[in-house]
């Protein structure tokens, strides 16, 4: 998984991220955690990257994509377990 850092301060930046499913995930987890204020994507075209633009209170960027990542992959983990429980 590839990030482009666009924009980066102390409570905002703008991330380019691989494809758009990676921006949609990002948005959805990023938008439950409390200690992020905004998330939403962006692309100029349909052949461009998407850019998620996010800001933050209370939490870095780095621990809010990272936390919105571990969410992702838990809620995954679960999925495929329930999947391969199924008969």
């Amino acid at each position: 998984m590839e990030f482009k850092v666009l924009k980066n301060s102390k409570d905002e930046a703008e991330v380019q991220v691989e494809n758009l499913t990676l921006a949609e995930i990002l948005r959805v987890y990023l938008n439950k955690d409390s200690g992020v204020t905004f998330a939403a994507w962006k692309r100029e075209h349909p052949t461009e990257k998407p850019i998620l633009s996010l800001k933050t209170k209370g939490k870095t960027i780095k621990k809010a994509i990272g936390d919105a990542v571990a969410a992702a992959v838990k809620d995954l983990d679960k999925a495929e377990k329930d999947f391969k429980a199924m008969k």
